[in-house]
């Protein structure tokens, strides 16, 4: 690899595991170079409560993304999840006589658009433009070079717990590495997944992980909610060791070892062992208990992603269904449960877009660190690029 090789890397600092992908920029592509992961437990409800913990994980996972590749990238994108909220706004920029749009005019209503009243101890993460309006007539795309006096535009703001990314960051910094930019685990989610044609369909992007669930809807270009609801898989391993009275390790292993998401299967009627406490002889279930306490708690998961779609009135329109990243979209039925509550087509997110993204990563856990890596190429190359859409792409603002 040639030492002025031009790297792109993310960095994704999950509840339970820290991953790191290195690629290298080749022309208008990117190639994998090489990955790293390592076990973190430096998380509660999705807040950093020990960076000293976090900063040994991304060395680790760093160093072994290192080995593989044979570089040492100095700076990564990084993925922000847990207390991030988004807010629809709208700039108004007045020419004050009617005149032709130039590109500087676009960015300045977006900026506009950006400058919401935000609550204390938040901060903008990004800021992504929906559409604009011409002297009242909406719905423009890309209107640079048409004529107006009144020029608005419509943008999604991403915000993030001041706090919470200046933990991050930090301790990315102690771990010896600069931050490119953080962004929205969730976008990362779907610019890895989704192309540009399924979103100009209507998509909802749900990344489900261990302590909080992801969720991004786009219509067209327009990113039209990004949230972060605080349910995800780590509630169902923790009901399965509540009602079936077991601890936390054991219950992770029947969820993944026996687990379904839905219920009514014929294999819910045999019968598996529950570990007991030392001195006790082994208990036995019925896989139904298991996969009921499990359905349940991804019923609660679907039911409030279908709210926020509610919100946005994208219920009838995601015409790409649902796709489904992160840890939480291993379970079986997962899939066929996001389809009951959600009444669209759902599928598991995967990251495309690479050239020699191997098969062991292909699963859904490894499509945000993709994401965050191809951002990450996205911004060095400056300019779009064949995974990036035209038009409100390009406009999209730290």
């Amino acid at each position: 690899m040639p030492s002025k090789a031009k790297l792109a890397v993310g960095l994704d600092m999950g509840a339970t595991t820290t991953r790191v992908v290195i690629c290298a920029l080749e022309d208008n592509s990117i190639r994998f170079l090489g990955h790293g992961e390592a076990p973190v437990h430096a998380w509660n409800r999705s807040r950093l409560s020990d960076p000293g913990a976090l900063v040994q994980s991304i060395q680790f996972a760093l160093h072994e993304a290192e080995l593989r590749a044979q570089v040492s990238p100095e700076s990564a994108v990084i993925g922000l999840g847990g207390w991030v909220s988004g807010v629809n706004s709208r700039g108004l920029y007045e020419f004050g006589r009617r005149r032709d749009i130039e590109p500087d005019d676009l960015r300045y209503a977006v900026e506009l658009g950006a400058r919401v009243r935000l609550e204390e101890d938040r901060q903008v993460l990004q800021i992504c433009p929906q559409d604009f309006t011409l002297d009242g007539r909406a719905g423009y795309r890309n209107p640079k070079g048409m004529s107006c006096a009144r020029l608005e535009a419509n943008v999604h703001v991403v915000t993030a717990s001041v706090q919470d990314h200046e933990g991050v960051v930090g301790a990315v910094h102690q771990a010896h590495l600069a931050v490119e930019e953080s962004i929205f685990e969730g976008i990362a989610a779907a610019y890895a997944s989704v192309l540009p044609e399924d979103r100009a369909r209507g998509v909802a992007v749900i990344d489900v992980g261990a302590q909080s669930t992801h969720l991004t809807v786009y219509d067209g270009d327009a990113l039209l909610l990004a949230a972060a609801i605080p349910v995800a898989g780590d509630h169902m391993t923790r009901d399965v060791s509540w009602l079936l009275k077991v601890n936390y390790e054991d219950a992770e292993s029947l969820k993944k070892e026996y687990g379904c998401a839905v219920t009514g299967g014929a294999s819910d009627t045999s019968i598996i062992e529950i570990p007991s406490a030392e001195g006790r002889g082994m208990r036995e279930a019925t896989r139904v208990q298991l996969n009921e306490i499990l359905e349940a708690r991804g019923e609660e998961i679907f039911d409030r992603v279908y709210a926020e779609i509610l919100r946005v009135g994208m219920e009838q329109s995601l015409l790409e269904g649902a796709v489904l990243t992160g840890g939480g979209a291993l379970l079986p039925g997962m899939c066929d449960l996001a389809e009951r509550i959600l009444n669209c087509q759902a599928r598991n997110g995967l990251a495309t877009g690479i050239n020699g993204w191997p098969p062991e990563l292909d699963n859904p856990t490894w499509t945000v660190v993709a994401g965050l890596a191809m951002y990450s190429g996205r911004l060095r190359f400056k300019r779009d690029w064949k995974r990036a859409a035209p038009g409100l792409a390009g406009l999209v603002l730290k």
